[in-house]
C-alpha cells in the first residue's frame, strides 16, 4: 500500500510538474506575441510618418525622385513583410531610405527650418525610439521562450505541446546609424 502512495506521489509531482511547465510556457508564448505587437504599433506609426515626410521634402527637392522612389517602396515592402525575418529585412530597407531622404534634406536649408519638416523629424526620432524599446523587450521574451524550451524539463512539455523558438527581431540599430537629424 506504501508502494502505491509513493507512485501515486510522484505520479502527482510530475503532473503538476507539466502543468507548471505548460502554464510558464504559454505565458512566454503571449508575452513575445505581445512584444510583436508593439513592435507592430510602432512600425505602423512609422509608416504613416512616411508619405508626409517624403511629400514634405519633395516641395524643396523635387530632382531627387530615386529617393522617394526607393523611400516609397521600401515602406510598401515592409508593410506587406511577413515574418519576422522578412519584416527586418524591409525595416532595415526603409532606414536606409529614410537616412537618404535626411540627407537630401541637409542639403535644403530652408526645409530644415520648415516647420511642418521639424515636427516630422521630431516625431520620427520619438517613434524610431518607441520602436528600438519594442524591440528590446520582444527579443528580451524571445529569449526568455527560447531558454524555456530548452531547459529541461520544460523542454519535453514544449516538444509535447509544439512550442517552437521564435525568431530574434534583428534590425540595424540606430546607434550603429540612425534615422538622426541634426537640428543645428
Amino acid at each position: 500500500m506504501t508502494v502505491a502512495w509513493v507512485v501515486l506521489g510522484i505520479f502527482l509531482f510530475v503532473l503538476l510538474l507539466g502543468v507548471y511547465g505548460f502554464n510558464r510556457l504559454v505565458a512566454l508564448r503571449n508575452r513575445v506575441d505581445n512584444g510583436w505587437s508593439q513592435i507592430d504599433v510602432q512600425l505602423r506609426r512609422r509608416y504613416d510618418l512616411i508619405p508626409n515626410l517624403v511629400e514634405t521634402v519633395k516641395g524643396y527637392a523635387a530632382h531627387e525622385r530615386e529617393v522617394f522612389e526607393h523611400v516609397t517602396t521600401a515602406r510598401a515592402t515592409a508593410i506587406d513583410a511577413s515574418g519576422v525575418g522578412d519584416q527586418a529585412q524591409a525595416e532595415n530597407q526603409v532606414t536606409a531610405g529614410l537616412r537618404r531622404l535626411l540627407a537630401v534634406a541637409e542639403s535644403y536649408p530652408e526645409l530644415k527650418a520648415n516647420e511642418n519638416f521639424l515636427a516630422l523629424q521630431e516625431e520620427l526620432t520619438a517613434t524610431e525610439s518607441k520602436i528600438a524599446y519594442a524591440r528590446q523587450f520582444y527579443n528580451d521574451q524571445v529569449m526568455r521562450l527560447n531558454t524555456q524550451i530548452q531547459r529541461f524539463p520544460s523542454n519535453i512539455v514544449a516538444r509535447l505541446f509544439g512550442f517552437e523558438p521564435r525568431e530574434f527581431f534583428d534590425i540595424e540599430d540606430p546607434v550603429r546609424g540612425p534615422v538622426r537629424v541634426d537640428l543645428a
